[in-house]
């Protein structure tokens, strides 16, 4: 009988404790967007009103100004946030690679710790996903009215509504039906605001009575930047009148296949509104500098209102958080997989290395350790998430992850896990012609290696120069600095076993 008793004491002993442990430890919820440019947000400057729920998430948490990602380009992104591990580690260099979700993923070491973890939405990795209790995903990049979705048991579906909608209450759903007994760990993966910008029909032409300023160097001439004058994506000569801006007139690649999926009270909102546009469009008549120029209004404010929709579905999130008393046990991300180009250079799109691409916007609330109204310049990367979440889990992080924790930064934001960011990016030949390149960038200065088609460097002072429109490489003035830089990227390369990167610099330009 007493060692019956023992026995059942023992046992209550480790549930206790057992729950203890599972109780303290925080939810984790990470919003992951698709190419939503930092430029946009109301928290980094932007003063359009766009986002007042990501500012409420700033005020409450920490903004994050110089977090950069490792490979600006959309399934690559999601692969280094999942293991922790550069591209050319983790195997998904370019979005024709298909991604090994069968590795070492961070969710699978949460959901075996006792973490229940989920992944809806955008995933665009081409395998299915694993490590996960739940997930429901868009096939590809998803489409933004009426969207198919791919469940658990291989069926595909389509959903009725708007995307972002639906990720948020296919969320909401999974959430009110977890075991509470448990921490939690999802992923909210939303599709906007990725090329074309199509927004909710609600929210067609909120942004129409603003001329959105042109950007300083909109009409750059890429004087001595190789690459920036082969790149294919500019609004000039690369953005189309009817695949990116709805103009049903223009024969090449026009919006009708999206729009077709709408329903007819979709479609007839839809078609009042650009029908309209268009018939203005017609009559002017534009062409040279007036029409590049009406491309960029046109584009900006698709792509704002587009975003109302993501901040929108947010505020939801953030209130349920509020009604169910998960607020304060739980740890809220925004983040996106890259940046974007507003115009700037005379792009859209990502790819490079330059600021507006490698620099993604990073919010987070962390109750508890992260003081309201935090703001960080520290340099961290999209490599650091994966042993970030593992850490605030109480899990050891494996040796293999390249990341490093955030932790210590959060906790205090003076402290510092990194003081530069490594960069490279692979997929040339590949949509808008942008070369093969990686290098270094520190507080002040950012080095560029661009290899194989074509071989040459770039040097940027960024507090000089902040636009990256002055090439200093090969400067007498600039020699030691540069010397110094090439040091420290190949000690880089040589930490993250980056062979391909060695090569290229054992060619010695």
């Amino acid at each position: 009988m007493r060692i019956r008793l023992l026995f059942i004491l023992s046992i209550s002993i480790l549930c206790l404790k057992t729950f203890a442990q599972q109780s303290s430890r925080p939810n984790i919820i990470v919003i992951l967007t698709d190419d939503h440019a930092v430029s946009t947000i109301g928290a980094y400057g932007s003063k359009y009103g766009a986002t007042p729920n990501l500012d409420r998430l700033a005020k409450e948490g920490a903004l994050f100004n110089r977090a950069f990602v490792v490979n600006s380009i959309c399934g690559p992104s999601r692969a280094v946030l999942l293991t922790g591990k550069y591209s050319h580690v983790n195997g998904m260099r370019d979005n024709r690679d298909r991604f090994d979700a069968s590795q070492d993923v961070f969710p699978a070491r949460l959901k075996q710790s006792g973490f229940q973890t989920a992944w809806i939405g955008k995933w665009h990795l081409v395998s299915y996903p694993q490590g996960f209790d739940y997930w429901n995903i868009f096939p590809g990049q998803g489409l933004y009215y009426n969207p198919a979705m791919i469940s658990m048991k291989g069926d595909t579906t389509r959903q009725n509504g708007y995307a972002t909608d639906i990720v948020t209450d296919m969320t909401i759903n999974w959430l009110n039906k977890r075991d509470e007994s448990k921490p939690f760990f999802v992923v909210v993966g939303e599709k906007a605001p990725h090329r074309t910008w199509m927004p909710d029909t609600s929210d067609l032409g909120k942004f129409d009575h603003i001329k959105f300023p042109l950007p300083k160097n909109f009409y750059d001439s890429y004087e001595k930047r190789i690459a920036a004058e082969m790149q294919d994506m500019s609004i000039e000569k690369t953005m189309k009148l009817g695949y990116d801006l709805k103009m049903k007139s223009d024969p090449d690649a026009t919006a009708e296949a999206f729009i077709k999926r709408m329903s007819p009270e979709q479609r007839k909102k839809w078609n009042a509104y650009y029908d309209r546009i268009e018939e203005d469009f017609l009559k002017k008549k534009l062409t040279g500098k007036a029409l590049s120029e009406w491309k960029y209004q046109r584009y900006m404010k698709d792509y704002y209102s587009t975003t109302l929709s993501l901040d929108r579905n947010i505020g939801k999130i953030l209130a349920y958080l509020d009604d169910n008393n998960l607020t304060k046990n739980t740890i809220v991300v925004y983040t996106s997989d890259q940046g974007f180009y507003m115009g700037e250079h005379g792009w859209f799109d990502k790819r490079f290395m330059y600021e507006e691409s490698m620099r993604t916007p990073l919010i987070i609330r962390y109750p508890g350790v992260i003081k309201p109204g935090t703001v960080s310049n520290q340099i961290i990367s999209n490599v650091d998430f994966a042993p970030t979440f593992l850490d605030a889990a109480g899990i050891s992080i494996p040796k293999e992850i390249q990341g490093r924790s955030m932790m210590p930064l959060l906790r205090d934001p003076k402290a510092s896990i990194r003081n530069s960011a490594y960069y490279h990016f692979y997929e040339f030949p590949g949509e808008h012609s942008v070369l093969k390149h990686f290098g270094i960038r520190t507080s002040r200065y950012k080095l560029i290696r661009f290899y194989d088609y074509k071989n040459f460097w770039e040097l940027y002072d960024l507090q000089k120069d902040p636009n990256e429109m002055k090439n200093l490489y090969g400067q007498k003035k600039y020699d030691a600095i540069t010397a110094d830089l090439k040091k420290q990227l190949e000690q880089l390369c040589i930490e993250n076993k980056d062979k391909e990167a060695l090569n290229a610099l054992a060619q010695n330009l």
